[in-house]
């Protein structure tokens, strides 16, 4: 049994004909719709996944639902859903024989990059904490047999060849024809020299969005209370304010061991371990935060248990 996770953008082919080409058993497929854009795009996206929706059910017979995301460039939302969602699929068939256990795969062809990088990040990361299930998630991409852009190019300049010459011969009296012509060759200039898309946009407070690297290393329980304090607190000024704060919230004497073993665990959380942890040098102490990829993972984990085992 497969669940197939779909983010849904301007593609139809790419998310499922290799599916039905290739024989996949699949018998649930999310597929998760964006809400942010032009009200064109939005609607265009809309229209393909109902199309989607009725395929996938009448081609495969999978049972099929559709989810929002509510802003297709919030990356740490993005990544939280994933995490989420994941999760829940391969916790679907608890109890059931591990050879009938359904597998959780991915497609990264469609919407936009943050939602793909996100998701596939998750993928990774849920397969380095599930060591048993790794082998039950995928993520994957399909190249598609042409680009309809170009194809698109040519019969826009076919059309304008044919507006300037009925404007240059005086075949039509109608002012609608030399409009259509000034936009025409106005739109094909921009695709000539800019491509597909136009400028940069602005979200949030940068035009940047960063797309942080998973960790290909497991969490320990102790290190487990070190991210959530991190992240509860924010920051702290040095590794001993941060001991002292953790030996507080488990009720354990602050001693020179337990100061040592918070900082053996922040070092192995740290850029040159895990990634979990930035650390600054501030005179003759470490500020001491969560990287982005440590905040996410903070954010991911946030319902779980958080004493340690």
């Amino acid at each position: 049994m497969q669940t197939h996770v779909v983010p849904v953008g301007f593609d139809y082919d790419r998310m499922i004909a290799p599916l039905i080409r290739d024989q996949f058993d699949v018998d649930r497929v999310i597929l998760l719709e964006g809400t942010v854009g032009s009200e064109a795009n939005v609607e265009y996206s809309r229209n393909i996944a109902r199309k989607l929706e009725q395929d996938f059910r009448n081609l495969l017979g999978a049972e099929t639902v559709r989810e929002r995301l509510d802003d297709v460039y919030d990356y740490d939302a993005a990544f939280e859903r994933a995490y989420d969602l994941i999760n829940a699929e391969l916790d679907r068939d608890e109890g059931v024989e591990e050879s009938g256990k359904r597998e959780v795969w991915v497609n990264l062809c469609s919407m936009p990059r943050p939602v793909s990088f996100a998701f596939a990040t998750a993928a990774h990361s849920i397969m380095v904490e599930r060591q048993d299930d790794r082998d039950r998630i995928h993520t994957y991409y399909t190249a598609p047999e042409k680009y309809l852009e170009t194809e698109l190019a040519e019969e826009l300049r076919a059309t304008r060849d044919l507006l300037r010459e009925l404007v240059a011969d005086d075949a039509v009296a109608d002012d609608r024809v030399a409009d259509r012509l000034a936009s025409t060759t106005d739109l094909l200039a921009e695709f000539d020299e800019r491509g597909t898309t136009i400028g940069a946009k602005k979200i949030g407070d940068s035009h940047v969005i960063e797309l942080p690297v998973a960790s290909f290393q497991n969490v320990k329980p102790f290190e487990e209370l070190v991210l959530f304090t991190l992240g509860e607190h924010g920051e702290f000024e040095s590794v001993s304010e941060l001991a002292e704060t953790l030996a507080a919230d488990l009720n354990e004497e602050y001693t020179d061991s337990f100061r040592s073993k918070v900082i053996y665990n922040v070092d192995r959380l740290g850029p040159g371990g895990k990634g979990y942890i930035e650390r600054e040098e501030h005179g003759k102490s470490y500020r001491t935060t969560l990287s982005r990829i440590g905040e996410l993972w903070v954010r991911a984990h946030a319902d779980e248990d958080r004493n340690l085992a």
